[in-house]
């Protein structure tokens, strides 16, 4: 099936939106042409809108009242919903938990990749066990090991690990990094105590990487910069952020984005299970968690962070706001970055020959219409039923 999309789109060689038309054939990206196009020379004629490379998730734990830890077959209706919110692809998010439990979320997930109605799964990543107790944050203290190379095996085993979060600092980290560096993973820092020092051994072992930057892990001092400071100043190590305006102060997604530009970011949102959902009581890993309007706290005395209810679109607009970054180096933070380092051939940049994975943008930036391989599936019928 052959379409062709009129718009403002993202063009690869510059970074910037200009006047073109895209020629989709099937599942991929034929042409583009640059240039004022009429409403008759296109399938879809957006003169207004911007098109972009769909949105790639790299932390999401749940949704729409679903935890994907004790959930993990929860993953098809979180899916067929994200394009809602532009997301073309994402790595569901396996948090801290019992070995048999995410074992088999692993083994489960895999089991629904290429079968999901939507948004592709891409692989999962697991955030866990292997964190630092004094930055664990919303992870269970009771379920934190040591790293052990004969546990990473058998997690590679179970199902498609795709990036993994581990504290550098911990016993036989280095190891583990290196390891799973070498079978392809994604390694990266966080919940972690790590110094600056620690932080470079473990880059140097292979992580390149680091897990929601500023949120748990060891606070930026002037005399122990800590994990912070070395991915801060160390270009080759990208870092998530969660631009949410309650995990990061504005100041601070200004100053991440100032030390690392738009190439050394990638947007996340850490959302779980009350996202998409009213305010009320939900679960993360088991965990009871309290979500209000613009927040998810466990529901303890301290009211501790647990993950947040935030959407990837949402995230751009915030990044803009805060940051005065462009619309075009938002939108490189949730596509072509995560693409990058995940390795994917085929997705993040809208040139020919990649999947035709697309999101239409009106002038607010709010989502019109999201594409994956070529089928429209925002809004479909389902979704304005």
């Amino acid at each position: 099936m052959e379409q062709i999309v009129i718009g403002n789109l993202l063009d690869d060689a510059t970074s910037q939106f200009r006047p073109g038309r895209i020629l989709l054939e099937g599942t991929h990206i034929a042409a583009l042409e640059w240039g004022h196009f009429g409403p008759g020379e296109g399938s879809l004629y957006r003169p207004e809108s911007f098109i972009a490379p769909g949105f790639i998730e790299l932390q999401i734990n749940g949704g729409l009242g679903y935890d994907f830890t004790t959930q993990p077959e929860a993953v098809f209706d979180v899916a067929a919903i994200l394009p809602r919110w532009g997301v073309t692809s994402f790595l569901p998010t396996i948090i801290t938990s019992p070995a048999t439990t995410y074992l088999h979320a692993l083994a489960v997930i895999g089991a629904a990749m290429g079968r999901t109605e939507g948004t592709q799964i891409l692989g999962v990543h697991l955030e866990g066990p292997f964190l630092n107790p004094h930055y664990r944050g919303v992870h269970n203290p009771a379920w934190l090991q040591l790293p052990a190379l004969e546990k990473v095996k058998a997690i590679l085993d179970a199902g498609p690990l795709r990036l993994f979060t581990i504290a550098p600092e911990l016993q036989d980290a280095t190891k583990v990094i290196n390891f799973l560096q070498q079978q392809g993973v994604l390694v990266s820092m966080g919940h972690s105590a790590a110094t600056y020092e620690q932080t470079l051994t473990g880059h140097k072992a292979g992580a390149l990487y680091a897990t929601h930057l500023f949120n748990a892990m060891l606070p930026l001092h002037q005399r122990e910069p800590g994990l912070a400071g070395a991915v801060l100043t160390l270009p080759e190590v990208k870092a998530g952020i969660i631009v949410d305006g309650i995990h990061l102060h504005p100041a601070v997604v200004k100053l991440a984005y100032q030390s690392k530009g738009a190439v050394g970011l990638n947007l996340v949102t850490d959302a779980m299970a009350g996202m998409g959902m009213p305010p009320g009581r939900y679960e993360l890993s088991g965990q009871g968690v309290k979500v209000d309007k613009e927040s998810a706290r466990l529901d303890n005395s301290v009211g501790t962070l647990a993950g947040s209810i935030l959407t990837l679109d949402r995230a751009i607009r915030n990044m803009q706001k805060w940051s005065g970054c462009s619309l075009a180096e938002a939108i490189q933070m949730v596509t072509r970055n995560p693409a990058q380092l995940l390795n994917l051939e085929r997705k993040g940049r809208l040139v020919p020959h990649y999947d035709a994975d697309l999101v239409v943008l009106d002038r607010e930036g709010e989502v019109e219409m999201t594409f994956v391989k070529g089928q429209q599936v925002f809004p479909n019928l389902r979704q304005l039923a």
